[in-house]
């Protein structure tokens, strides 16, 4: 399927900006993606390029989005060899590399260079404790399926509902939102504050799990708007508290193994970011890349296998491929695979 074409790309910019300004539970990378990428494959076309060139220009100016959205380059080299590609190619890794090289250095000297997330000080778990991060892995697993059938079994509802236009459901979303926001700020958006403040350990038993429901209820509700969003920051933040909420478990039941929450809640990012994408190499090196930390990556690793192992063993799809087969099941009859163009708020 062609790219969006170079007129969708303010269209992306200014309504993304307003969805997710106005408290939606959408991620930055969905704007900035679908912007990078049809950027690029435009400027490859108009530079006369190959066919082969437009596709590796789309794909690396998709990893210079995710790139910059998360302040991780070697993410987003990462997520466009096996997210988007699904295979190294020299001549696409060569392309991303660059590309999301020069977005991160514009990013950072507009922003700074920062990580996305401040982690205290953290001790590496002995080999003793690797076993419980796989069990948060599979509890992640499950995690990322429930995930997946919610938000694809509400976008199968809303496409079922003939009453209400397009505009009047979103405006019903957003009138939601905005209630939840008068009384709860803190609760509605992207999840970049939530996501800290699981990963410096604040959080309970009893609040934790009706947070995480509540967050997975208006992450659905927010992608059926149809308005322009990722979703792959409100997941981290799910990540986090779903990890802290195992570690407070955990260290209430075995209190003699000293058992740090926020080591969880850091691990849990990447390992719901593996069961819900399926891909555990960017999910371990985004997490790395936002929190600056190196100390988890053993227990992120075991983690992510367990993540990855469990929905695959259940047959379930990631959330990218899914919605992609749900986008070709959409596309008119008739419409040859070059020329479809696909809709501005697809992402």
């Amino acid at each position: 399927m062609a790219p969006a074409p170079l007129r969708v790309i303010p269209v992306k910019f200014l309504a993304g900006t307003l969805a997710i300004g106005s408290g939606l539970a959408l991620g930055r990378e969905g704007p900035t993606v679908q912007m990078g990428a049809s950027f690029a494959y435009q400027t490859g076309r108009l530079a006369r390029r190959s066919r082969t060139d437009c596709r590796a220009l789309l794909a690396a100016g998709a990893g210079a989005g995710f790139a910059v959205a998360f302040n991780a380059p070697i993410a987003g080299v990462s997520f466009v060899c096996e997210g988007l590609v699904k295979r190294f190619e020299a001549r696409t890794a060569i392309a991303a590399l660059a590309a999301c090289a020069v977005a991160t250095w514009v990013g950072r000297a507009m922003f700074g260079d920062a990580p996305e997330y401040s982690v205290g000080p953290l001790t590496e778990p002995g080999l003793l404790k690797l076993p419980f991060f796989v069990l948060l892995g599979i509890g992640a697993g499950l995690a990322g399926m429930l995930y997946n059938r919610t938000l694809l079994a509400t976008l199968r509802t809303t496409d079922r509902l003939s009453g209400p236009p397009v505009a009047m459901r979103a405006g019903m979303v957003g009138t939601a939102v905005g209630a939840i926001a008068w009384f709860a700020p803190s609760l509605v958006g992207g999840g970049g504050k939530l996501a800290q403040q699981a990963l410096s350990g604040a959080g309970t038993l009893v609040v934790l799990p009706m947070l995480f429901l509540f967050r997975l209820g208006l992450i659905a509700c927010s992608v059926a708007a149809g308005t322009p969003g990722g979703l792959l920051v409100p997941f981290l933040a799910l990540g986090a508290e779903l990890g802290l909420c195992f570690g407070l478990l955990c260290a209430l039941a075995l209190p003699g193994m000293a058992l740090e929450p926020e080591d969880f809640a850091l691990v849990g990012m990447a390992a719901l970011f593996t069961a819900i994408v399926r891909a555990p190499l960017t999910a371990i090196v985004l997490v790395t890349e936002m929190t600056a930390n190196l100390t988890m990556l053993l227990p992120m690793i075991v983690a992510c296998f367990a993540a990855m192992l469990v929905p695959t063993l259940f047959g379930d799809v990631s959330i990218l491929d899914a919605l992609r087969k749900r986008l070709l099941d959409r596309r008119p009859i008739g419409t040859g695979p070059t020329t479809h163009r696909a809709p501005w708020n697809s992402c």
